[in-house]
């Protein structure tokens, strides 16, 4: 699990709690109570529609999503430049709520409201998860992607 998903449900920062431990503090003796559910897309420039194929190239225009639960880890701009022999990933996209049903909702929204124009990223596919009867069910398990049917939807052709 990504450590942004872990302390989003627990609030605590485990970055923080590691670097304290490497200085030779001790860990919290107090109980770790996870509540409510996470969920975390990574936004990379790849293109979905053609096998996950690499998209470098310049980023003309970067908008994050934004307000309460909603957590974004990037170090993407306008302005960017997305080298090809690197690691495709340009953001982390996590968002909080008290139920499943409402960190998807969450989801969708801020999938909707993220936009990268000038290359090609995962927004669409991660779209279509969440739209995905299994997902949205919570009936799935790491099989899952081995039977997705991803298709391009008719809004984005």
């Amino acid at each position: 699990m990504e450590h942004p998903v872990t302390e989003q449900v627990t609030g605590h920062d485990l970055i923080k709690l590691q670097l304290r431990v490497a200085a030779g503090e001790k860990l919290p003796k107090k109980k770790i109570v996870q509540r409510g559910h996470a969920i975390e897309c990574r936004i990379n420039a790849e293109d979905p529609f053609h096998n996950f194929r690499p998209s470098p190239g310049k980023i003309t225009d970067f908008h994050m999503p934004g307000g309460f639960g909603v957590r974004v880890d990037t170090h993407s701009y306008t302005g960017y430049e997305v080298p090809p022999h690197y690691d495709s990933l340009i953001a982390k996209l996590i968002v909080y709520a008290l139920t499943r049903e409402g960190a998807i909702s969450k989801m969708k929204s801020a999938l909707d409201e993220f936009m990268v124009e000038g290359i090609k990223t995962t927004i669409p596919f991660h779209q279509a998860v969440m739209q995905d009867d299994r997902f949205r069910s919570g009936r799935f398990d790491t099989s899952f992607l081995d039977s997705f049917q991803f298709q391009v939807p008719a809004t984005n052709t």
